[in-house]
């Protein structure tokens, strides 16, 4: 008589006897995985720089059409992003939130997840942190600034989570979710901001209540620059120590890499997707609640501003890589910070930077292709 067939998916029926280990094709699966990321990292950082090089040739042409100098347009890139100390500043600040939200696809990408959602997490994490700074009018500054900040955090994560559980029980693909959900939570903002929420001592635009005045966090001393980039500094170096150091991040690293060795290895799946994600979340959340308490003060349309949409093009040019998310950001934020330098040299128009982001994120989903052919050739 056949012994009886392992199925991962049932692996508590039965006696202990009765079930077969891994194979060993699972195992090789499981061991290469972990093997392979040093060579992996090389390879990326290739091929993002071939990805920008590309990019930057491209936009050069789009230039030359309208009839500038490509050089004097990149020297002005250069100038309006990290020229100045004013600058600099100012490429510190549209930084700070995008290495938030770019955290937001990153770590669903470990496991194995494609999550753009962030702009829905960046609303939800701003509405969480004013109805919590509201309820909580009368705290100590301290506490109520913390207890702010997580509100946005719990609301951003759940949220993403919520697409996570989908995708594991359902079946329902996870891109297609968070996309979607992207266009329910700014609904749910409009709605709220209009009615509900809503300052109506505010007349210019519609905005909701105000968050108490002790809540707000100010500047970094001697810059000007919120205290958000240091946040946003500090969650990406530990997901880095978690994803490369602990055994959270080499099971991210297995159920990103095969499926069925995760499986086979007795990971739990399910959790593991739904952890990802909820952290991922939880970083756009944060993105969002900093967007109030050292910018806004209040819930408004001014929250929607592609934060989390740029933040998948920082995702997918670190290459799922937490620390070089830093740099990353800091070269969409000088690009976004020199667009009014470049509209008033050259009679551009502000979108031309978002022409310049569009381009290098073909260029990094068209590199894509060549994705372990160098590791194939060196072996």
């Amino acid at each position: 008589m056949a012994p009886p067939r392992y199925d991962a998916r049932n692996r508590d029926t039965g006696p202990r006897e009765a079930r077969a280990p891994p194979t060993p094709h699972a195992t090789l699966s499981w061991r290469l995985t972990a093997r392979r990321l040093p060579t992996d990292s090389l390879e990326s950082l290739l091929l993002s720089l071939a990805a920008l090089a590309v990019a930057a040739i491209l936009f050069g042409g789009f230039v030359a059409l309208q009839g500038h100098d490509p050089l004097a347009v990149y020297q002005t890139l250069y100038l309006g992003g990290f020229g100045t100390r004013f600058s600099i500043e100012n490429t510190l600040t549209q930084a700070a939130q995008l290495l938030l939200t770019a955290l937001c696809t990153l770590i669903p990408a470990r496991v194995g997840l494609l999550v753009i959602g962030g702009e829905g997490a960046v609303v939800l994490g701003g509405l969480g942190a004013v109805l919590a700074g509201v309820a909580l009018a009368g705290a100590p500054a301290s506490i109520g600034t913390m207890l702010t900040i997580s509100a946005g955090a719990l609301a951003g994560g759940f949220w993403i989570a919520a697409a996570a559980a989908l995708k594991h029980m359902r079946g329902v693909n996870e891109t297609i979710s968070t996309l979607l959900m992207n266009y329910i939570a700014i609904a749910l903002m409009n709605h709220l901001i209009s009615g509900p929420i809503r300052d109506f001592s505010q007349t210019l635009k519609a905005q909701s209540w105000s968050i108490p005045n002790p809540f707000m966090v100010g500047n970094i001393p001697g810059w000007s620059v919120h205290w958000g980039l240091v946040i946003g500094l500090t969650f990406c170096v530990l997901l880095h120590l978690v994803l490369r150091h602990t055994t959270l991040g080499f099971a991210f690293d297995i159920l990103g890499g095969n499926r069925r060795a995760a499986q086979m290895a007795g990971l739990p799946i399910g959790r593991l997707m739904l952890l990802a994600c909820f952290l991922g979340g939880a970083a756009a959340g944060i993105a969002g609640a900093v967007e109030i308490v050292a910018v806004h003060g209040a819930a408004s349309e001014s929250l929607v501003v592609g934060l989390g949409y740029t933040g998948v093009l920082v995702a997918f040019l670190a290459r799922q890589n937490a620390l070089a998310v830093f740099l990353v950001a800091l070269l969409l934020g000088g690009i976004s910070a020199s667009g009014g330098l470049l509209q008033r040299r050259f009679d551009m128009p502000h979108a031309a930077t978002t022409v310049l982001q569009g381009l290098i994120f073909i260029c990094v989903l068209a590199s894509n292709a060549s994705a372990g052919r160098w590791r194939r050739s060196s072996g």
